[in-house]
């Protein structure tokens, strides 16, 4: 399941845009706690600093998104929460506008993601919870793909070995519940030619 699918849409600039009703400073600029009515119909409410959105905030965007959380000049940066028209939510880290850090996402699907994210990727060390079979992945990601050592239980048994761009590849074992165990290599069909 990807979760670039359902993007949250760019978010306004708010420079001389829509209508406010809130705190200004001595130069004009919303600054403090304010509202804004802006043009394409989405709404933030929460903190300015100096003409832009800079604290603790909420954005309703009108296709149904909501992000709830910190921002620092215009941009979702540190703790937050974002709930995606299709049921989907991150909640987690935020740097420049990305998914960055620490965060989980849980799919409309109900599957989840727990671990680290890099430029709104999953990357590093993660967990992925597999709904409708209640299969656990644990291990690398890069670029949001499975890849490095891995471990993918099952209910009955587990997997262990090396990933590449969500596949097994190279030595890896089944252990199953019974106590046997099966080793084996991974081989790409465009090299068993």
């Amino acid at each position: 399941m990807s979760d670039l699918s359902s993007e949250e849409e760019a978010e306004e600039a708010e420079a001389d845009l829509g209508e406010y009703d809130g705190e200004r400073n001595s130069e004009g600029e919303r600054h403090g706690r304010g509202k804004a009515f802006l043009p394409n119909g989405d709404i933030y409410d929460g903190e300015y600093e100096h003409g832009f959105r800079s604290g603790q905030g909420t954005y309703r965007f009108r296709n149904g998104a909501c992000y709830i959380g910190k921002y620092l000049l215009n941009k979702k940066h540190g703790r937050g929460i974002f709930y995606y028209p299709d049921g989907s939510k991150y909640e987690g880290d935020w740097v420049n506008d990305q998914r960055h850090g620490h965060g989980v996402y849980t799919y409309a699907n109900g599957d989840t993601y727990t671990g680290e994210w890099f430029n709104h990727n999953r990357h590093g060390q993660g967990r992925y919870i597999y709904k409708d079979t209640g299969a656990i992945y644990v291990g690398g990601w890069v670029n949001g793909n499975q890849e490095g050592e891995a471990e993918i239980i099952y209910l009955n048994h587990r997997f262990r070995g090396k990933f590449l761009n969500g596949n097994p590849v190279g030595h890896g074992k089944y252990i199953f519940d019974i106590g046997c165990e099966q080793h084996g290599e991974y081989i790409h069909s465009e090299q068993v030619k």
